[in-house]
């Protein structure tokens, strides 16, 4: 390898020297110093190695005709966060973060050669045996001793280095040492249970949760742990523990050995109504829960060991006890001669073969999730476990901060994409960086296992247990598939509360490419602009108090209180004891414009009708609303006849009707009359809200029609056609929205006319927006889409970037 300083991307001739290579599927070309053009056949990253640590290349491009293998001395420095010095014969790459010295190169020919030992691609993984430390590492740092036990007992490969000392183990293991050990003994699973709680943890994990609390057997040693987010959830915890695990192992708990905390002493009655005893420890002698706390350490040491060994936040510790817990019920114990507790409880051997190291660099297959077939097949995404439910991995997206649980996993083992936050375990390992361009990764799946298909979350999945109950009928282990990494039996726990759905950027392509031809196909383009790029959502208040903080809702509730004064809707009188007086509350719209822009700001004043009484507030309620088919019917024959549409809307419909029961009415909030403040409303006109309210409006509005010339359709009355001395019009009515066609210019200005002055109208001309389905006008017709409430109802869903499919199915499998 030369360094280049006028280099942008590291550059190869050498295939085998990449680790991860892909097809480019891009049409640049690499310019070289003759101004030619050399294409660039592959895209990959590979690693340099140095005594401390990898230096990485990533970004690649493997050029087959470039006559030397390039390093970008500008990528090399960002992407490891180093610095190069060169002197007149030799150069060095330093560490910027400790200033120690890496690599250092020779000056031959008056360049300067970089000549690493790279290790072997990890695509060929598969024909060379992992080492005893990646084996200590993918096992979560176990014990020398049991580790060489594990290897032998289960004829794992690895090579014959000898294993070194591990600093994570080190720092992170040194404990006191050991009580004495209790005289309680058990000699069939469940006999006894321990349990304590752990935490409050200094930080609350990524998923929300505080504290975690322990099921141990003291027959199996088999530990079930449960994140929680309060120490009062064990309450909730431990019934449906006790039901899960009684109805698997077909036993019954008999014993609760526990501390004297006061989430253990909720369950006396439960407990007792169950028929199991509770054992407790002595106040302050927490040494005599001593299974328990030499879980707890052994947690907890394993635990620290995966989070300094990836680099990763300590707001991921929830995910590093959990896979804690799995790998300890899977490694031989001495109390046990050796066995697993797995294999201890349930007779079945654990499968190592799935194992990875804890926090590692992964990429999940995740086509499922992509919109576009142009978008990466792949992100680099972080390891952080084993699913409990299902037999797949766990990975984490730093950059999207999703969750994706998927089998199709391939692992860089050697690499932990630790993203910089402000609490965590330092390292040497550099963080791994986002590529710069979009890489289509195919990776499959590390071994012939039954397809799944992955699940993704935009939230934390809900609380359940690290140490799910695997299926008794698996008695044996076998190199078949199986689902060893997590069984179908679980126990479920306290929820997490969901994290807000960051939705994922919309790539911006350059180059705009044609699938298909467009004959015959008119796409309007503010659908799908607006659905492509949507505009983001303005906030409607919900209650008075947030809409006093934004000077347009209170322009808008000053504009409705004074129409309704203005309209004479009440008047204010003493209150006496017997008037049934009813709240109101203000309501708040946003009118939205077809692009999804604000149209305007829309306050209304609801009277609160569930305090009407029946026959002495209201009697008759119901207001027919034209039919959805009728709509269509009408816009169908405008447009086969050349007919113009009209849309128009009432300002303040439901106070056009005098009403005839006493109704009486609080003051709304922000106007109430400073000199009267204990007066209250007595209504004249109607409002909305009240029971009676739509049917007078229509019963107005009829009126109005019928004395102009209208008839009511038999088959919708909501409908009113007029039909006289050959003209023809029809007039649809949806409460306060209005709909209006016909054959006649004149007649229809005219009827438009005389509905202004018998109501206050808003003409809104030829209609774009009716009834929540937008109007577009075609060459060939009108399109009706309703991608606004799509688009709202798949976030509250959080489907929002979720592939869509054909349902029933394509037309093209037919």
């Amino acid at each position: 390898w030369l360094l280049d300083s006028g280099a942008s991307h590291h550059v190869t001739n050498d295939l085998a020297q990449l680790s991860i290579t892909n097809d480019y599927t891009g049409h640049d070309q690499l310019m070289v110093a003759n101004g030619k053009g050399l294409p660039i056949k592959h895209l990959g990253s590979t690693n340099i190695s140095t005594p401390s640590q990898s230096l990485q290349l990533t970004n690649v491009l493997h050029v087959p005709t470039v006559s030397h293998n390039l390093i970008s001395v500008s990528q090399l420095c960002q992407t490891n966060d180093v610095s190069i010095a060169f002197f007149p014969w030799h150069f060095e790459v330093k560490d910027l973060q400790t200033g120690a010295i890496l690599l250092r190169g020779r000056n031959e020919g008056n360049v300067y050669k970089l000549r690493p030992s790279l290790p072997p691609p990890q695509s060929h993984h598969a024909y060379s045996q992992p080492s005893i430390q990646l084996w200590h590492h993918r096992l979560g740092h176990l014990a020398s001793r049991t580790l060489h036990h594990t290897l032998k007992a289960n004829k794992l490969q690895h090579s014959p280095s000898s294993s070194s000392l591990c600093l994570d183990c080190l720092q992170n293991k040194s404990h006191k040492l050991p009580f004495h050990r209790s005289s309680l003994s058990s000699s069939v699973p469940l006999e006894i249970i321990y349990s304590d709680v752990w935490g409050p943890a200094s930080e609350s994990s990524i998923n929300g949760f505080s504290y975690y609390v322990i099921f141990i057997d003291l027959f199996s040693k088999y530990v079930w742990l449960y994140p929680m987010k309060h120490k009062s959830d064990v309450s909730t915890i431990f019934p449906i523990f006790k039901s899960l695990v009684e109805n698997k192992l077909n036993t019954k708990i008999k014993t609760l050995y526990s501390d004297n905390g006061g989430e253990f002493l909720k369950l006396r009655h439960f407990l007792q109504a169950n028929g199991i005893s509770h054992l407790t420890t002595p106040p302050h002698t927490p040494e005599h829960n001593g299974l328990a706390e030499c879980k707890h350490r052994h947690l907890t040491e394993t635990t620290k060991c995966l989070l300094h060994h990836a680099s990763l936040p300590l707001s991921f510790w929830c995910h590093a006890f959990q896979t804690a817990a799995y790998l300890i019920n899977r490694m031989p114990t001495l109390s046990l001669h050796m066995k697993t507790p797995l294999q201890t409880l349930f007779n079945c051997l654990p499968n190592y073969s799935k194992l990875r190291t804890f926090g590692c660099l992964c990429f999940p297959w995740l086509v499922p999730y992509t919109n576009s077939k142009l978008l990466p097949k792949s992100q680099p995404c972080i390891f952080l476990g084993y699913s409990p439910t299902q037999s797949a991995y766990i990975c984490y997206n730093s950059s999207t901060k999703k969750f994706y649980t998927s089998l199709h996993v391939q692992f860089v083992e050697n690499i932990f994409p630790n993203p910089v936050q402000s609490s965590s375990y330092s390292s040497s390992t550099p963080p791994y960086p986002s590529p710069i361009l979009p890489l289509s990764l195919t990776h499959n799946s590390p071994e012939p296992v039954n397809p799944t298909t992955p699940n993704s979350s935009t939230a934390p999945a809900p609380s359940t247990p690290t140490s799910p109950l695997p299926d008794s009928s698996t008695t044996t282990a076998s190199a078949t598939p199986s689902h060893d990494l997590y069984t179908d039996s679980s126990i479920p726990s306290v929820a997490a509360e969901p994290s807000p759905v960051v939705p994922d950027p919309v790539p911006i392509s350059s180059h705009p490419m044609i699938t298909r031809p467009k004959n015959g196909i008119f796409k309007p383009k503010q659908v799908h602009l607006a659905t492509k790029f949507p505009l983001p959502d303005p906030i409607e208040p919900s209650c008075y108090t947030q809409a006093l903080k934004h000077q347009e809702w209170k322009s808008a509730m000053s504009e409705e209180f004074n129409a309704l004064i203005a309209n004479g809707t009440w008047s204010l009188v003493p209150r006496e004891s017997h008037f049934n007086v009813i709240g109101n509350k203000w309501v708040f719209r946003i009118k939205q414009k077809t692009d999804g822009s604000v149209a305007r700001y829309k306050d209304r004043l609801v009277a609160k009708g569930f305090h009407q009484r029946p026959g002495l507030n209201y009697t008759d309620t119901f207001s027919p609303v034209v039919k959805p088919q009728t709509i269509k019917l009408v816009l169908c024959i405008a447009l086969s006849r050349g007919w113009a549409l009209q849309q128009m809307d009432v300002n303040n419909a439901f106070l056009h009707d005098t009403i005839l029961e006493d109704l009486y009415m609080s003051q709304p909030s922000g106007f109430v009359h400073p000199h009267l403040p204990h007066h209250v409303c007595k209504l004249h006109k109607s409002l909305y809200g009240l029971k009676q309210a739509p049917r007078a409006w229509y019963n107005a509005l009829r009126g109005f029609l019928l004395a102009f010339g209208f008839t009511n359709s038999k088959s919708d009355t909501s409908l009113f056609i007029y039909h006289d001395h050959g003209v023809t019009a029809y007039f649809l009515v949806y409460v306060d929205d209005l709909l209006l066609t016909g054959n006649n210019k004149q007649f229809l200005s005219k009827f438009q006319s005389a509905l202004a002055d018998k109501f206050s109208l808003k003409d809104l001309g030829t209609p774009s927006h009716f009834l929540g389905v937008e109007i577009i006008p075609t060459q060939t017709g009108l399109f009706l889409t309703q991608h606004h409430y799509i688009r709202d109802l798949l976030h509250s869903l959080a489907m929002h970037d979720a592939k869509p499919v054909s349902t029933p199915m394509s037309t093209s499998c037919c």
